[in-house]
């Protein structure tokens, strides 16, 4: 990849002056700083548990979460293995739909958000809040209830926001942030310099290298189908999943739904869900002895 482009002739190949050349530059320097500062990890495993169940016996539903109990049996376990955790029940944050923009240009969805800029009165509980809860971790496990063969609707919203922690930049202008033709030429400028060899030189994908773990629970069928959508969503935004990572806890369609909670929340699931806590920080603690390096496509997210 030749990123040895002069001032002028990137100048000439997208359309912009000066001041505009400066910006692009300094955020990728800006960039590439950040992902030298995230590389650094040391000191106690951080875990943070998100429950993207909408139960609790305080709400209508008049009984708590079955994925969450589970969820805080996993948290409960890698607490006394020394990890530091910290559960994030979706339903008690305010969470506002994604709007696409990285489907107009690469550099058209910003970090942090900027639909919902953090610190500001548009700000939402996911910028202002949980993007740093994520930033700060090294491993997630996300419980989920099976809603119609599916996760739940708490948990999609979740994971549809966290694409700005999956390579989005800061924004070209800051006073303009959904400039679309200035957002293109940037992702244009982003392919032309990004270095493979130089981590935050492109897109910076923020996700790279954290564990994860997964729990799902049912009344019916479609754990399966829960767990593929988290894999190949978290997978693709550069998780780590170690053997043994997920597990699932599903009632008898055949019995009423009234018996779920007996037969979910007992001991042989809240063991399986101990042992999905216990890889995931196994393998947090493999990860840094041997800093493996993970590799993506940097020009492109």
């Amino acid at each position: 990849m030749n990123i040895n482009y002069t001032d002028e002739q990137l100048k000439k190949e997208l359309d912009i002056d000066d001041k505009m050349l400066a910006r692009f530059k300094e955020i990728r320097q800006n960039t590439i700083q950040e992902a030298k500062d995230r590389a650094r990890r040391s000191g106690p495993v951080i875990l943070l548990g998100i429950s993207g169940s909408s139960r609790s016996a305080s709400d209508m539903a008049a009984e708590n979460s079955h994925s969450e109990f589970l969820l805080k049996e996993a948290l409960e376990e890698a607490k006394a293995l020394g990890a530091q955790t910290d559960l994030v029940a979706l339903r008690e944050y305010d969470i506002q739909p994604c709007k696409c923009c990285y489907s107009t240009s690469n550099a058209h969805c910003h970090f942090y958000c900027s639909c919902y800029p953090k610190g500001t009165p548009a700000g939402d509980d996911m910028s202002n809040i949980i993007y740093d809860k994520i930033l700060s971790a090294d491993a997630i496990i996300f419980a989920t209830p099976v809603n119609n063969y599916k996760i739940s609707s708490r948990m999609a919203l979740f994971l549809d926001r966290c694409i700005s922690l999956d390579g989005s930049l800061a924004p070209a202008d800051p006073e303009a942030t959904k400039d679309r033709e200035l957002n293109i030429k940037h992702s244009k400028f982003i392919a032309m310099m990004a270095d493979p060899e130089i981590p935050g030189s492109g897109f910076l994908r923020r996700f790279t290298g954290k564990v994860a773990g997964m729990i799902a629970t049912g009344h019916e069928e479609g754990a399966s189908m829960a767990q593929s959508q988290m894999f190949m969503a978290f997978n693709n935004f550069g998780m780590a999943f170690p053997p043994h990572c997920f597990m699932y806890a599903m009632a008898n369609i055949l019995r009423a739904t009234y018996e779920d909670t007996r037969m979910v929340n007992n001991p042989e699931f809240a063991g399986e869900a101990r042992i999905v806590a216990r890889n995931v920080v196994t393998m947090v603690s493999a990860l840094r002895k041997e800093n493996p390096g993970w590799r993506y496509d940097v020009s492109i997210n």
